[in-house]
């Protein structure tokens, strides 16, 4: 097994254990954690296809990225909103 296959398996492993865990209940969707686990699953994997040239894999996990990117961004910004602020 290559080292990039290793990094492949800890991507989707990232991505399934954040799935999983939503299912289950034990992690909500609209939290940090959860989308922190899909941004990282997602760009490794989205980079590996883009060095392997697999362009429908790259699309699926490219777009996965920007979407979990954006909702990271989302809930940084309403935590920051809805925080008190410093006087």
């Amino acid at each position: 097994m290559h080292a990039l296959d290793v990094l492949e398996i800890v991507g989707a492993v990232t991505i399934l254990i954040a799935f999983a865990a939503a299912q289950a209940g034990r992690l909500r969707q609209r939290t940090i954690a959860y989308q922190l686990m899909n941004l990282l699953g997602s760009g490794v994997l989205a980079t590996i296809a883009a060095i392997q040239l697999s362009w429908g894999f790259l699309l699926l996990e490219g777009s996965w990225a920007v979407i979990s990117l954006i909702g990271l961004l989302t809930l940084k910004r309403h935590q920051r909103a809805t925080r008190p602020e410093d006087r």
